[in-house]
């Protein structure tokens, strides 16, 4: 398959390009959803359906109640689709009511619930009679051709060509699905991002690649020496010299031939914020070279501007110095800022004389021998550099036709006038980065294989593998292992490797930031003054005040008389003097970023050690640095470094639930959200969340105009807003859970008291269990649903691992994964590993056509020429 395009690189040829692609990507069909199915037919060679028979009895028994014989709860009548045939019409429903018998919430408490076998019985037909799930031949799910998303784009330029290429300032953010951005059948491709990805491939080779075989030699000095400190000793490094004193900083450079020389200082006039004052000082600088004055130049407040200065010179062989002398202008003013300026290098480029060029940097490392004079070896060493260098970035080997096409862009572009053999490789690197076989990722099964449901082939798994541990590229040993088809034989091995490599924590870090939402605790707004003071004794005078306050600053300026203008400021002073008292509470960036690497260091811990995957709901241990733990009221906590610590005894905190990520992006702004909290644990930890909410609620604090004469806490609320009938099967299972972390402010702190009285953590549980305290209810889910735990936490790392939602099909996977977890003693490795041998992420389904995954031609039957 070939598939390089050519083109030049102005924009205009970027955009010609990125419309030739784009019409091939409608053409495929993966403009706006980016995914071929491959699915066959609903009725094709499925299992036959169990009998409807043996569950009847226990469906009219348990469930027609509510949902059949004339009744149509939640608009759902089981009746209606339990035969054999409206039953495979309809395997969300079924599927949804084997996750709500699963997690205890039908029947509903109070009602009669099935036996163990009766239980068994029903799901074993829900799963290979309704849903129609062949044990024999499970199906493995669609195939979606996945894009690279932002993060894994980077960290695979990054591990295939060297460059940390800014994908967040340079691409449009990606969609996410299911909870995660990585999810092919959202990750779209627009004229936009085409020519995006056009544009960073001529960046990102422009950057490393040479494209002449000599160039300038040049010699950077960094090692800047500050004279002067009566120390007795100058400070080697890029110096900063003050603006308000006087001070010298100088430099040698060596020379090795005479000849003529450019030399370039760069600088830049830095300044520290201070006090929201402005800093009228100025200096001088002086540069000189070998004492000779090259620049004289003022400088005032620049707000870090960088600068670069070039001179010609003249110099003879041996050693030169270089001299800046910074001289103030203004001793007398008044220093509020810091101001400095900084000499980031000085730059020695030269002699001139071609004669004493040199090769550029890396150019071994891309061009390891000399170029042949001859087209025909010109040809063959294109093809040398070309086909290892496009295999690492398609991900496996590529065919003759595909080295030979490059070759041709290599030969066609070096052809120009003035252009090199270098230049033309430079091209057609940056070709092979503008390739869907890059972009996107190419997936074929195993030669010879006429299963319905086939392995993926080795090469296919190693990227499998690499982009869900690492978010990068496969590395040279899973290449090796795919080429001699072993990988298969060492999975375990290599995923044991792959999680003790540093780039394990890109899956740390972008599983957990999506899955717990850490990401989000760097962006939440929280007004902390408001949580605090709404965790404060009631203050009527003080309430007084600020009402007084609203009512006069709602009324135009020019109607104030003096007395309530005068009124006014004085409110105004005494409501913000208020307000300062809970500064040392806000979320500072230090705060955020610490709540987020804790509980990235705690999933971590878990994974790397091997704990039980119960320690994300309940342990006597966190992580923390001196801001956190004194968030947190952790006494003995001293510096920046976040480390482990075992948590007091009778300690609330242990757990995600606890943390403050969790604790923080499930709140509104001012005060807690139940709702938002209760919804978060359906979700994440139970794997149970409810319908989406019907429109037009009312507001919770609507709800609160029922409490005359006061402000009602926040369980007040919630208990008037589901006497609403709109609204009560919802909270019923969300409220118990949100209220039961009610002790744990919007900031993430503990208090014991919210408006007028103590805080109220009890609740009941919609599978019945009674709770006091996050204490207690942490003890419920590890006792009674740590099932409904595993299974949730694998159906979120499985749908991250294979980037698409799971399906009704997929229980029988998740099933399976759970049961290995339990026969693992709940460890982290028994997950993972069933994560990578589950069917889902070793096969895949035969397409009815073509391979569905394997990427066609964009420019098959025509010449593809470097001046299109």
């Amino acid at each position: 398959m070939s598939d390089i395009p050519g083109g030049k690189s102005t924009r205009g040829a970027r955009r010609a390009r990125a419309a030739r692609w784009f019409a091939w990507f409608a053409a495929a069909g993966l403009v706006g959803w980016c995914g071929l199915d491959g699915r066959a037919s609903a009725g094709d060679d499925l299992a036959p359906a169990r009998s409807s028979d043996v569950v009847e009895p226990i469906l009219e028994q348990y469930c027609y109640g509510c949902h059949g014989l004339g009744e149509k709860k939640g608009g759902l009548a089981l009746d209606e689709v339990a035969d054999a045939e409206a039953a495979r019409s309809a395997p969300k429903v079924w599927h949804a009511v084997i996750k709500n018998l699963r997690s205890g919430i039908m029947p509903p408490p109070g009602k009669p619930k099935p036996t163990a076998d009766e239980f068994r019985r029903l799901e074993e037909w829900i799963k290979y009679g309704a849903i129609g799930i062949d044990s024999k031949a499970p199906d493995p799910g669609r195939v979606t051709v996945r894009r690279l998303n932002r993060v894994e784009y980077r960290n695979t330029i990054r591990d295939l060509i060297g460059v940390d290429y800014d994908t967040a300032s340079e691409f449009p953010p990606d969609d996410s699905g299911h909870g995660f951005d990585n999810i092919g059948d959202v990750l779209t491709l627009s004229p936009l991002l085409l020519e995006k990805y056009l544009a960073a491939a001529d960046a990102i080779i422009s950057r490393t690649v040479p494209t002449v075989p000599k160039v300038v030699a040049e010699q950077v000095i960094h090692g800047f020496r500050r004279e002067g400190d009566g120390k007795g000793k100058g400070e080697a490094g890029p110096a900063s010299l003050s603006y308000y004193e006087a001070s010298t900083a100088s430099a040698v450079g060596v020379v090795e031939h005479d000849g003529r020389y450019q030399l370039i200082l760069d600088l830049s006039a830095n300044e520290r914020y201070v006090d929201g004052q402005n800093d009228y000082n100025r200096c001088r600088l002086v540069f000189r070279a070998d004492g000779e004055e090259l620049l004289r130049r003022e400088f005032v407040r620049q707000e870090g501007k960088s600068f670069r200065f070039e001179f010609d010179r003249d110099w003879k062989a041996g050693p030169h110095t270089l001299t800046v002398e910074v001289q103030p202008l203004t001793p007398d003013e008044k220093r509020v800022r810091s101001l400095s300026i900084r000499i980031r290098s000085a730059t020695l480029r030269g002699p001139m004389d071609e004669r004493f060029w040199v090769r550029p940097a890396d150019y071994a490392k891309f061009f390891p021998r000399a170029v042949p004079a001859d087209a025909g070896g010109r040809r063959l060493y294109a093809r040398e550099i070309l086909g290892p260098f496009a295999e690492r970035a398609f991900r496996r080997p590529v065919d003759d036709a595909t080295k030979d096409r490059l070759a041709a862009l290599v030969e066609a572009v070096s052809s120009r006038d003035g252009a090199t053999f270098e230049a033309g490789v430079a091209q057609a690197m940056a070709a092979v980065l503008t390739s869907p076989r890059f972009l996107f990722r190419e997936e074929t099964v195993e030669a010879g294989s006429t299963d319905r449901y086939p392995l993926i082939d080795e090469y296919a798994l190693a990227s499998r593998l690499s982009y869900f541990l690492w978010s990068s590229m496969p590395d040279a040993e899973l290449i090796r292992l795919a080429g001699a088809h072993k990988l298969r034989a060492n999975l375990q091995a290599q995923v044991d490797r792959m999680l003790a490599d540093p780039r394990s924590g890109e899956f740390i870090r972008n599983f957990v930031g999506q899955w717990l939402q850490a990401r989000d605790v760097e962006a939440v707004v929280i007004n902390a003054p408001a949580v605090m003071s709404r965790d404060q004794k009631p203050d009527p005078e003080a309430e007084a005040r600020r009402n007084r306050f609203r009512e006069l600053n709602r009324k135009p300026p020019e109607t104030l008389s003096e007395a309530e203008n005068k009124e006014l400021q004085q409110a105004r002073g005494s409501l913000f003097g208020s307000f300062r008292r809970f500064r040392e509470f806000e979320l500072t960036g230090d705060l955020r970023r610490a709540m987020r690497r804790e509980t990235e260091m705690y999933f971590e811990h878990v994974v790397r050690e091997n704990r039980p995957l119960l320690d994300l709901l309940d342990s006597d241990y966190t992580f923390v640095n001196e801001r956190l733990a004194k968030a947190y009221g952790i006494e003995g906590v001293a510096g920046d470094s976040m480390r482990r610590v075992t948590l007091p005894k009778e300690s609330p905190r242990g757990g995600v639930l606890t943390q403050g990520t969790v604790l923080t992006v499930t709140s509104n702004p001012d005060r807690t959200s139940p709702v938002k909290r209760g919804l978060y644990i359906l979700d994440n930890i139970l794997g149970s969340p409810p319908a989406p909410p019907p429109p037009n609620l009312p507001a919770l604090e609507d709800s609160g105009k029922k409490a005359a004469g006061r402000n009602p806490s926040v369980r007040e609320l919630m208990t008037l807003h589901r006497s609403q009938p709109s609204c009560v099967a919802c909270h019923a299972q969300m409220d118990p859970l949100g209220l039961a972390l009610e002790n744990f402010n919007a900031l993430g702190r503990w208090r014991d008291a919210e408006r007028a009285g103590p805080v109220d953590a009890s609740g009941k549980l919609v599978s019945g269990e009674s709770f006091v305290g996050i204490r207690e209810l942490k003890k419920l889910l590890v006792e009674n649903h740590r099932r409904e735990f595993y299974r949730c936490l694998t159906e979120k790392l499985l749908t991250y691992a294979l980037g698409r939602g799971l399906e009704a099909y997929d229980v029988e996977a998740v099933d399976s994964i759970v049961g290995r977890i339990e026969g693992g003693e709940g460890r982290a490795s028994a997950l993972i590993a069933g994560i990578v041998e589950s069917v889902p992420f070793q096969k895949r389904r035969r397409s009815t056509t073509a391979d569905s995954a394997k990427l066609p031609d964009p420019d098959a039957g025509r010449a593809s020429h470097p001046s299109e």
